[in-house]
């Protein structure tokens, strides 16, 4: 019995956690990885029911340091994926976020990168504007008393600072363009932002779109408030 949940719960562990590293080193597509990573889960909550059986039935042939590792691996299989689940419910199943919904950042250096993206680089106009409001109001334009240089030099050093990868061939004037990779699956997200010099202030916009995936899990209204955030702290 002690074999078979050990067994089991690793077995649930290695479908929760493979399939990003497989999709991400182009090993797996985006279906089968997603479909291994539910199942995984099932076979998780399986792990779990064998060792509530062991407890109740077979206590004796239980060990502290194997029931332990056991119940490890049953909450990174279970717990990561019902996470992931529960944060897709709290936020709008968007994947294009920006500070300027009326005129968003378009993406110009990045459009070579995106070919062939399930995403189109276009902005998705009044029903992702109206989503965006609802879930994410604190996401507006920023505005700093400095000039373009100073604002511009500094949102480099925030790209820097966050590990994105700066795009730097035919940019539009006046703005900057990155690309950021997740850790686990790979996933990659474009961003641009845009500076907009009004007497003594520049205003920043920036717009953040993810390449797959109809939700974004919350991670590009994420990623404009790190940006936003680390901004600030540079400028004030």
């Amino acid at each position: 019995m002690n074999v078979l949940v050990i067994v089991v719960a690793i077995v649930g562990l290695f479908m929760v956690l493979l399939p990003g590293p497989l999709y991400k080193f182009e090993l797996l597509d985006l279906h089968p990885a997603f479909t291994c990573l539910r199942w995984g889960v099932c076979v998780g909550i399986s792990a779990l029911v064998l060792l509530i059986v062991q407890a109740l039935f077979v206590r004796k042939t239980m060990r502290a340091g194997t029931t332990i590792a056991t119940l490890v691996s049953v909450l990174i299989s279970v717990g990561i994926p019902l996470h992931l689940m529960q944060t897709g419910r709290s936020v709008p199943p968007i994947h294009d976020i920006t500070t300027d919904v009326n005129m968003p950042p378009a993406f110009v250096g990045v459009l070579p990168a995106r070919s062939g993206a399930i995403n189109p680089p276009d902005y998705d106009g009044d029903e992702v504007a109206s989503q965006q409001k609802e879930a994410y109001p604190d996401i507006k334009t920023q505005v700093f008393q400095a000039d373009f240089e100073t604002v511009s030099m500094a949102a480099q050093a925030v790209i820097d600072d966050l590990g994105w990868t700066l795009v730097t061939q035919n940019t539009r004037p006046n703005t900057l363009e990155a690309t950021h990779t997740s850790f686990w699956f790979g996933f990659k997200d474009d961003v641009v932002v845009r500076f907009t010099q009004q007497g003594t202030k520049t205003l920043v916009d920036i717009r953040s779109k993810s390449r797959v995936g109809r939700s974004d899990l919350g991670a590009n209204a994420e990623r404009i408030r790190a940006f936003q955030s680390k901004l600030k702290e540079r400028l004030e």
